[in-house]
């Protein structure tokens, strides 16, 4: 988990002052107190110690405003920056006014004001503070005479407590830009990569719509054939194409009726069982030549829910990619883990491959990227775009012993229909018992 990065606006600088505020109280008190009782210089600690109490009374009120629920909006932020300039004026109006050394803290308000308003809001935070300074310029209360020893330490306390709070906030606003700034690229990126799905999409609508004539032509013609070839090899091979192209023609309804869901705004609901039964049954008719082992738990398989679009496609693509990494490591199998950890559903699917080639950990999920000489680079940019689109992640790991685990995780709550747990009737175990009967090349544990 990434570290709590800092952010800027309105809520942000306005907790920023109400810290601020608490340690004006805590440096004030302990300001009045070293010098009259320190240094033995008489003060008006009466009217002093008011100010320094109505600043900390305002200060627990501000904090209990901001454990509310309601918004903080520019006015009230500026009505915060008021008070603290009136009470700030106040104390420097019983200390020597604008001789005080402490009086240049009369800026900092500006500088906080400056990173969330807009330039009305600054330049009346402006006029607000030079106003309050030339007023102690005219009307003060002047301090005895210090010595030139002690108005310089005061000067340096003041530049001291400004260089800090000035680095600090700086650096903080500093940080917030370049994450903006990464964002914005990351950003960018996507929209680059939407744009590249976008433009395969409507390819594969169009090569959708001309390949269904072929594919009639080829089914009516392969029908004839196996009329005329009923026994031997040909009848098998016959028998097979037939089924190849069964499922081409299986695709291209699928591709036209998940089109027609998302436009009509319709969801699939199913138990997790069922969906991970026929993703493995599909699985089984691509690439019956590697093993699958399904780990699924009955407690995860019996929550029914909400199937998103292009979540099939997207745990198929991840395992025929581990399919192929297994095929090209001498092994036949790959193993699917589905459980549910904390609050969200992961999809871990392991291959017995040689693990990542080099380079290619970095590159997981862009685009027209592949360590395979036949493969197009976008199997796991789409589930990556899939998980993304979902709120989950996709990412890759060496695993223990060999090969490559790919987990793709996405949030729980939003994918659980209305009712979240369902026990799977003896109707729903039949078909599913079912669908691994059709899948005699499966490893099942």
């Amino acid at each position: 988990m990434n570290p709590r990065r800092p952010e800027f606006g309105i809520p942000a600088v306005a907790r920023t002052l109400a810290w601020l505020r608490f340690s004006a109280v805590i440096g004030q008190t302990a300001t009045v107190l070293f010098v009259t009782k320190g240094l033995g210089i008489p003060l008006d600690t009466p009217r002093l110690y008011a100010g320094i109490a109505a600043l900390g009374t305002f200060a627990l009120v501000v904090r209990w405003r901001l454990a509310q629920s309601w918004p903080v909006d520019a006015g009230e932020l500026m009505l915060h920056v008021a008070i603290d300039t009136v009470v700030l004026g106040w104390l420097l109006f019983l200390t020597g006014g604008a001789t005080n050394p402490f009086a240049a803290l009369l800026l900092l308000p500006i500088t906080l004001v400056a990173t969330a308003l807009n330039p009305r809001h600054v330049i009346a935070v402006a006029l607000m503070s030079l106003v309050t300074y030339l007023t102690l310029l005219r009307w003060n209360q002047p301090l005895p005479t210090l010595g030139s020893g002690l108005h310089i330490l005061g000067m340096a306390m003041s530049f001291l407590i400004s260089a800090c709070l000035l680095g600090w906030f700086i650096s903080r606003l500093a940080l917030v830009l370049r994450d903006n700034q990464a964002l914005a690229q990351r950003i960018r990126e996507r929209a680059l990569r939407d744009e590249g799905f976008l433009a395969i999409a409507t390819q594969a609508a169009g090569a959708a719509h001309e390949l269904n004539t072929p594919l009639s032509t080829m089914r009516t013609l392969i029908t004839e054939l196996r009329r005329e070839h009923t026994d031997g090899v040909l009848a098998e091979d016959l028998a097979l194409l037939d089924s190849q192209v069964e499922r081409c023609r299986d695709s291209l309804r699928e591709l036209v009726a998940v089109g027609k869901a998302q436009l009509a705004q319709a969801s699939e609901q199913r138990l997790l069982g069922e969906f991970v039964a026929d993703c493995q049954h599909r699985y089984s008719l691509l690439r019956p030549e590697v093993a699958l082992a399904v780990d699924l738990p009955e407690a995860a398989a019996a929550l029914r829910i909400v199937v998103p679009a292009g979540l099939r496609h997207a745990l198929l693509n991840l395992l025929n990619n581990g399919a192929d990494a297994s095929l090209a490591n001498q092994a036949d199998r790959i193993a699917l883990q589905v459980q549910v950890t904390g609050d969200m559903l992961e999809f871990r699917v392991r291959d017995e491959g040689a693990g990542f080639a080099a380079g290619m950990a970095a590159v997981l999920g862009t685009p027209f990227q592949s360590s395979k000489s036949t493969g197009l680079g976008i199997g796991l940019a789409l589930a990556d775009a899939t998980a993304e689109r979902l709120g989950g992640n996709l990412h890759a790991r060496e695993a223990v012993g060999a090969g490559v685990e790919t987990v793709l995780a996405l949030p729980l709550r939003p994918l659980l229909a209305a009712e979240a747990v369902a026990s799977p009737s003896p109707d729903t175990a039949e078909t599913a018992s079912h669908g691994q009967a059709r899948t005699p090349a499966v490893d099942r544990r």
